[in-house]
């Protein structure tokens, strides 16, 4: 039997579909601006089990537009912050999390596991790349988020190959490294091919995996979550067909 906090969903997908969503597995990686709304988004859809991951923890300055982000979790991890969250709207919902920076080995490790989808929510480049190849590599199916900072206009927003992707540095670096790797295509991504004013971004110096801070709006960041929450559930759904007719 559907619970009642899924009656409406139901409505919308139908039985028997509520029924495989409650049967898949999401692994979620990375959980600020972006990933943080995807693993929502999800949780609610009715998703029965999340793999999410991040190393990092609450800071002060997510709070403009990371969802875990209060001012009463600052320096508490978002694995757990979002955990809690998960587990508030769905009590019954399966999660493994994992608290770490992923590189190396352990992107490894982590993707041959089976997974019905693969979010790629990160923001640094090399594991990114790393991430994205080795989903690849082991025949996951893959969305993964580009570069929302510095973005204003939702409108822009699309759902394309990264093959397609235009005016976005992050897209840019990301297929040049995968080009080297032997992947030109077959990658979902969600991006804006919206010019990033070069006064929006600020270089750093010694910060950890860091080289720039780009200026963000509270509701971007939020938009391409909620965009890359809808690939996986459409995908799931079987939905793509009908997009088209």
């Amino acid at each position: 039997m559907t619970p009642d906090w899924l009656q409406r969903t139901e409505l919308l997908v139908g039985k028997e579909m509520i029924e495989k969503l409650r049967n898949s597995h999401v692994l979620v990686v990375g959980l600020g601006g972006v990933g943080a709304y995807v693993a929502e988004q999800l949780a609610r859809a009715g998703i029965g089990k999340l793999t999410l991951v991040d190393g990092d923890v609450v800071n002060n300055t997510n709070r403009n537009r990371q969802l875990p982000a209060l001012c009463s979790t600052v320096g508490k991890p978002k694995t757990q912050v979002m955990a809690e969250r998960l587990k508030d709207i769905n009590p019954e919902i399966e999660l493994v999390l994992v608290e770490k920076y992923i590189k190396d080995q352990v992107i490894i490790d982590l993707v041959k596991q089976e997974y019905d989808y693969v979010v790629d929510a990160i923001d640094t480049l090399a594991p990114k790349v790393y991430l994205l190849y080795y989903a690849r590599k082991f025949g996951h199916k893959i969305v993964s988020s580009m570069g929302a900072g510095g973005k204003f206009f939702p409108e822009n927003i699309k759902v394309v190959d990264i093959s397609q992707t235009k005016n976005c540095r992050l897209a840019y670096y990301i297929r040049k490294k995968l080009h080297k790797l032997g992947i030109w295509e077959n990658i979902t991504v969600v991006y804006s091919p919206e010019v990033v004013s070069k006064s929006a971004v600020v270089l750093e110096r010694g910060e950890f995996n860091k080289r720039s801070t780009v200026g963000t709006i509270s509701y971007m960041t939020a938009i391409f979550g909620c965009y890359c929450a809808s690939v996986v559930l459409i995908s799931l759904l079987d939905l793509n067909e009908e997009k088209n007719t």
